[in-house]
């Protein structure tokens, strides 16, 4: 298939590399001149100064070319920019179109999804030409999927028939592939999951140990399904790959941005210094305020995100936030008397 990567950042290169070597023809497109321009001249992307990309990559910043020329576009550029990005490649798309967005956010101004924001940007050309959005997420660390590492990922579209289209292009050796038509579910695990990562790395940074991370792992899932069931998510896929499949890695590895942050914090760094020094953008950052709005909004509590939205946004000590949570009043498990448990 021909493809077209919208972003040239770790996560769309690193499947850009992957795709290519599983023979498809592929396009990466960057809005950066010279970000084009160094992997056109050395086919070596700076995050992964080890790995040569294959030759038959090809690269541009012209947005029509990338569009009208691919069968399928992958949005990966941060969440903050899918809204401009699909406003920009909106002229050029053409019938029949599937677009897949592997961005993981939640937009603040209007609480939507990643493939909300792309079709209320296309607005009626995704009826008129038969645009087809799909969401693409998992445990999927760019570092190991460049490297060609065992992984697997989930195909979301509420269109099972798409969602099968894109599990045929993106399985392969070492990628496997499942499919899931909770789109509303998958993307809420994916936007909500960095910001536990983020609570995540704090611990590390306040010298803890593995037990407060599994217990924060856990009770963090039941945070995001208890606002998921609330949305009319599907209760499963919490317990799936975009769940806690992506909640574990992403809040265990150090080749998460967001557990980098976190440490960062824990150890005594402002936001802005853990971002600064992480290089990258930290999606659990961004995706705090609309969290919140979406706990005020659905009067459903989120006592671990509150507290992490406290410590980024009002300057709180972590440590203090932690014995915080510990000291809440007693819960059971199991129960079904409370908002919170």
């Amino acid at each position: 298939m021909n493809i077209g990567i919208l972003g040239a950042g770790t996560w769309g290169i690193a499947l850009a590399r992957m795709l290519a070597g599983s023979g498809h023809s592929v396009t990466v497109w960057s809005a950066l001149p010279e970000e084009i321009q160094n992997l056109e001249n050395t086919h070596i992307h700076p995050k992964f100064p080890d790995i040569v990309l294959p030759e038959t990559m090809r690269y541009t910043t012209d947005t029509q070319a990338v569009c009208t020329g691919n069968d399928m576009l992958i949005a990966a550029v941060p969440s903050p920019f899918i809204r401009s990005t699909t406003r920009t490649a909106a002229p050029f798309l053409k019938q029949g179109q599937i677009i897949v967005s592997v961005a993981k956010g939640i937009e603040p101004d209007t609480l939507m999804s990643m493939t909300e924001v792309i079709a209320d940007e296309l607005g009626s050309i995704a009826k008129e030409k038969k645009i087809r959005i799909a969401a693409l997420s998992g445990p999927t660390h760019a570092e190991e999927v460049i490297r060609y590492m065992p992984t697997t990922i989930l195909s979301s579209c509420p269109d099972l028939e798409t969602a099968e289209v894109i599990q045929d292009v993106f399985m392969n050796t070492c990628m496997r592939v499942y499919t899931n038509t909770d789109i509303k579910g998958v993307e809420l695990c994916g936007a909500l999951k960095n910001i536990i990562a983020l609570a995540s790395g704090m611990l590390c940074g306040l010298g803890l140990g593995d037990n407060i991370k599994a217990a924060l792992i856990t009770r963090g899932m039941a945070e995001i399904k208890r606002l998921g069931m609330q949305l009319g998510c599907r209760e499963q896929t919490f317990y799936g790959l975009a769940g806690i499949g992506d909640l574990i890695v992403t809040a265990l590895s150090v080749h998460s941005r967001n557990y980098t942050a976190g440490t960062y914090i824990g150890q005594g760094l402002s936001a802005d210094e853990a971002i600064k020094k992480v290089g990258m953008v930290v999606e659990g950052i961004n995706a705090l305020k609309p969290a919140m709005t979406l706990s005020k909004k659905y009067g459903i509590e989120l006592p671990i995100i509150a507290a992490v939205y406290d410590i980024i946004y009002n300057g709180a000590d972590p440590s203090e936030k932690l014995y915080g949570l510990m000291g809440r009043e007693k819960r059971s498990e199991i129960s079904e008397l409370y908002k919170a448990d």
